[in-house]
């Protein structure tokens, strides 16, 4: 599908293409390119049609593509173009943001890594900032292969896998889907599938806690109250989803011009919907069967004291589910966004994690 960028208000479809998704599927083709395809290096600052739009507030040109030390490329993966952003050699630390974030989420780990002796790289999940919004294929078992698709794209046997907030939950399915590719992994604001789909059913606070993800299962009118005035909405949520420290102005700027990337909003809430709506279906059920398996990569596991989004005491259950050393971290004071509210302490932990299970 064409990707033109520019910030205007997105027009979903009628059909919510996660419904139809079969959760965990075989791995499928890893793309036209196949495996290790990628697109010519675009570099830190591209400003290509399919990166660049004109900011509602201020008129002034945006591009999700942000300039800095790290260089952008789009890679074949699962049957999709993802973009990527990528700095650094040695081992491979693949950077998972969660909604409504995108790849910039991570421009504080991506230079420490890559200081720290790692090749950092950050990914825009399917449908969301420079990668592909296609369609189809939002449940949780294929996005998790687009997550292992770009890791074999990159020309890697394995990698330190870090996700954030849904990102995180694709890192707990990519972790059970395709054991053997990570190396370890690191889950923050995120619950473990199994602990989420039973908290949602049976705890009333966390259902209240997740009232946003209740509104965009209406058709329609989600995707429009997300980009009107300038993605305020999307701005309410990201302060009151923080901490004392809170996301700085530029931060609040850049993920409200993302979302408004024709058809962001619309494929960025797709598996919520599937979250939902799949909890009773033949496929959701499926899924978390196939969830119990256990997790054999060594996890570290984040979660911020004052995240009102995914509750404390719904996230403290994952180690259930990991056959490894298993960390459990949380953060006073620290809302949705431990990586932006809190990046040295949560940088300082990721580093030592992950460089205790480098070999």
């Amino acid at each position: 599908m064409p990707l033109d960028q520019t910030p205007v208000p997105a027009q979903p479809s009628a059909d919510s293409g996660p419904d139809s998704g079969a959760g965990l599927t075989p791995e499928g083709p890893e793309g036209p390119g196949g495996p290790g395809a990628a697109s010519e290096d675009t570099g830190p600052e591209d400003n290509s049609p399919t990166s660049a739009g004109i900011s509602a507030e201020s008129g002034e040109a945006w591009n999700v593509r942000q300039p800095g030390p790290w260089t952008h490329r789009d890679l074949a993966a699962n049957g999709a173009r993802f973009h990527i952003a990528e700095l650094g050699s040695g081992p491979l630390v693949l950077l998972v943001h969660g909604w409504p974030e995108y790849w910039w989420a991570w421009r504080h780990q991506l230079t420490a890594l890559a200081e720290a002796g790692y090749r950092a790289v950050a990914l825009d999940l399917r449908g969301i900032g420079g990668s592909d919004r296609t369609p189809r294929g939002y449940d949780p078992g294929n996005l998790a292969l687009d997550i292992t698709g770009v890791i074999r794209s990159l020309g890697e046997r394995r990698a330190h896998l870090v996700g954030h907030a849904s990102g995180g939950t694709l890192a707990w399915v990519a972790a059970v889907m395709r054991p053997s590719v990570i190396q370890s992994l690191t889950v923050v604001s995120a619950a473990h599938p199994r602990d989420l789909r039973r908290a949602l059913l049976t705890d009333r606070r966390q259902f209240a806690a997740f009232d946003h993800v209740l509104g965009f299962q209406r058709p329609w009118i989600p995707e429009r109250r997300l980009v009107a005035d300038d993605a305020e909405l999307v701005g309410r949520y990201l302060t009151s989803w923080t901490g004392p420290n809170g996301l700085d102005e530029a931060a609040l700027h850049a993920y409200r011009q993302a979302i408004q990337i024709p058809s962001t909003a619309h494929c960025s809430i797709e598996p919520y919907r599937w979250l939902l709506r799949s909890m009773a279906r033949p496929d959701g059920i499926q899924f978390a069967r196939r969830m119990k398996k256990p997790i054999t990569a060594p996890t570290l596991h984040v979660q911020g004291a004052a995240d009102p989004v995914l509750l404390s005491h719904t996230a403290l259950g994952g180690g259930e589910y990991v056959a490894a050393p298993y960390r459990w971290r949380l953060l006073p004071g620290v809302g949705h966004f431990p990586h932006e509210e809190a990046p040295e302490e949560f940088t300082a932990e990721l580093m030592d994690w992950i460089g205790r299970h480098k070999e």
